[in-house]
C-alpha cells in the first residue's frame, strides 16, 4: 500500500450513521491527517451543505474543514453550469442544498416557468405522490432527469430507509427516459474528486460502505477500492455483487493498519 498517496472516504455508513460518529473513526482520520495524506470526504449526501456536513463533523471531533468535503449537490451544480447553462431547474430534494447550487436556476414548476431539467437529490418525505407525479409530467414534455444518486436505501439509527434511486427507477421506467447521474457511481464524480485533491486514480483509494456505488465504481476508473462492513453493507449484497472489492475490513478504524503495514485484509 506504499503506492497510496490520496485517499477518498464516504462519509455515512463509513465515518457516522445518522451523523454520530462510528467507533473508531475519529482516531483513524486523525491517524492519516498525522501521516499528511491528501483526503476528500466524498458523499451522496443531499440533506446539508458542504459547509454543514464541516461543521457538523469538525463539532463530532474530526479534523476536517469545508475545503475537504466534496457532495453530490455540488458536483452536480458544476455539471448543470457546463451541460445546462442558464437552464431553469426544479429540484426535488430532502434538505436545502441552494447554498452549494451556486449558479443554477431553480424554480418551483409552476406557471410560465416550467422547468427545462427535473433534479432528484435525496429522498424523503419531499417525495411525496404530487411531487413524483409533477416531475413526471415535466419529464414527459421534454424536461432533462438528472439525479444525483441512485441509492436504493441509507442507514438510519433506526435502520434503513429507502433513498432516491427507488423513486428515480419508476421515474424512468414511465417517462421511458434514463436519468444522468452527477454522484456516485458516476465516472464524473470520482474525477472531480481526484482534480481536487491533484491526485492520480493509481495512487487514490477510495474507502466505502456501498459495493456498487463506492467501491466498485471507483475501481472501474482505476482507483483502488476498500469496503467497509459498517453502515449499508449486507453480506448478501457483497455476495450478489458484480465484482471483488480489493480489500474488505470491519471498519475504517482498521484503514490506517492497511496503509501503514499493508497487512491483510480482513476478507472473508
Amino acid at each position: 500500500m506504499e503506492r497510496i498517496g490520496a485517499v477518498l472516504i464516504d462519509i455515512d455508513g463509513v465515518l457516522t450513521v445518522s451523523w454520530k460518529p462510528l467507533p473508531g473513526a475519529v482516531e483513524a482520520m486523525k491517524r492519516l491527517r498525522d501521516a499528511g495524506l491528501p483526503l476528500a470526504l466524498v458523499t451522496n449526501t443531499t440533506s446539508r451543505t458542504r459547509a454543514s456536513i464541516a461543521a457538523k463533523l469538525a463539532g463530532e471531533g474530526f479534523p476536517v474543514g469545508v475545503e475537504d468535503i466534496l457532495t453530490a449537490p455540488a458536483v452536480t451544480a458544476a455539471y448543470l453550469r457546463e451541460h445546462h447553462s442558464g437552464a431553469r431547474c426544479l429540484l426535488l430534494s430532502s434538505g436545502d442544498v441552494r447554498d452549494d447550487l451556486e449558479g443554477v436556476t431553480l424554480v418551483d414548476g409552476t406557471g410560465d416557468a416550467a422547468p427545462d431539467v427535473v433534479v432528484l437529490g435525496g429522498a424523503g418525505d419531499e417525495f411525496s405522490y404530487a411531487a413524483l407525479n409533477a416531475a413526471f409530467r415535466h419529464v414527459q414534455r421534454g424536461a432533462a432527469l438528472i439525479a444525483m444518486h441512485r441509492n436504493l436505501y441509507w442507514r438510519t439509527a433506526e435502520g434503513l430507509d429507502l433513498d432516491t434511486g427507488a423513486f428515480l427507477l419508476g421515474l424512468e421506467q414511465a417517462a421511458r427516459v434514463e436519468a444522468e447521474v452527477t454522484g456516485k457511481p458516476a465516472a464524473t464524480f470520482f474525477a472531480t474528486a481526484l482534480a481536487h485533491l491533484g491526485a492520480t486514480a493509481s495512487e487514490a483509494l477510495m474507502v466505502g460502505d456501498d459495493i456498487e456505488s463506492d467501491v466498485l465504481a471507483a475501481q472501474r476508473s482505476g482507483i483502488t477500492g476498500v469496503l467497509v462492513r459498517t453502515g449499508k453493507y449486507l453480506p448478501e449484497t457483497h455476495r450478489a455483487a458484480d465484482g471483488s472489492p480489493d480489500h474488505v475490513l470491519d471498519s475504517f478504524a482498521d484503514l490506517p493498519a492497511l496503509l501503514e503495514n499493508g497487512r491483510p485484509d480482513a476478507a472473508d
